[in-house]
């Protein structure tokens, strides 16, 4: 991230902070805080590209290389497989369950904060449309 683009964004935020009455925070912590957002994707990315969420040596990238298809800017939406409205955690559990034969994991899993990062940082710029198909 450059300097002038850390700069801008710290005196948006510091400022939208002073009227939310937010703590402030220094354009430091912004790169602190996206460093720590940088590993968790990178960890996404290699937990995505092993095949240790299933029984059966089939990972993610095997029908999403590279997050294809993922569309986490696409979520809540209805999914077909599921029957039902869910957020991408949902249709990440139900490939981990079916093509991967593994065990679901909980919303707050470190490894499925990690995917949902990575799915995320492969579609940055891609506008929000929640519900698209």
């Amino acid at each position: 991230m450059t300097i002038i683009r850390t700069l801008t964004i710290a005196a948006l935020v510091l400022g939208l902070a002073a009227v939310a009455g937010a703590d402030p925070f220094t354009g430091q912590d912004l790169e602190k805080w996206f460093g720590e957002y940088k590993s968790v994707v990178a960890k996404g990315e290699k937990l995505f590209h092993d095949n240790t969420l299933g029984s059966n040596a089939v990972s993610c990238d095997m029908c999403h290389p590279h997050a294809a298809n993922t569309h986490p800017e696409t979520y809540p939406k209805f999914q077909k497989q599921i029957g039902k409205v869910v957020e991408l955690r949902d249709m990440v559990n139900w490939c981990i369950e079916n093509p991967l034969e593994g065990k679901p994991l909980k919303a707050d899993d470190e490894r499925m904060i990690q995917l949902e990062a990575y799915m995320a940082w492969e579609r940055r710029g891609v506008a929000l449309d929640p519900g698209k198909h």
